[in-house]
């Protein structure tokens, strides 16, 4: 039997009018400190995207998304998070905040393989 590791993830939403409190999953981040794995897999899909608001800045949403990697593999580029723990940059991506850009709740579970695991949680709840 293969060991289980203990994980936790949230969904990236995004969220082109706040105050309407509609949103559009685009990927997932998930940490496993057991296996030091923490990652996001996400998908800018513009064209579902446009049918709630045509007037998102689509690159500005990439770039913001592009930091979310950047910070999670430690990338220099992404700035002071990037250069933290990888727990508290997971806490800090996954922190509440009322933009564009959001998460869900983060959830937690089990799992064999974590990479595994992103892809099928991003295949259930954001494809």
């Amino acid at each position: 039997m293969q060991d289980k590791y203990s994980f936790e993830y949230a969904i990236i939403r995004i969220v082109p009018r706040v105050e309407r409190e509609e949103f559009l999953n685009a990927g997932v981040i998930l940490y496993c400190p057991e296996h030091n794995f923490l990652k996001t897999k996400f998908e800018l899909n513009q064209e579902k995207l446009s049918i709630f608001s045509n007037e998102l800045d689509m690159d500005e949403i990439k770039e913001r998304l592009a930091v979310f990697e950047q910070i999670c593999s430690g990338d220099p580029r992404g700035g002071e998070i990037a250069a933290l723990s990888i727990a508290s940059r997971f806490r800090w991506l996954t922190a509440t905040r009322s933009t564009v850009l959001q998460n869900s709740s983060v959830h937690p579970g089990l799992c064999t393989q974590p990479e595994e695991t992103l892809n099928r949680i991003y295949d259930e709840l954001v494809k």
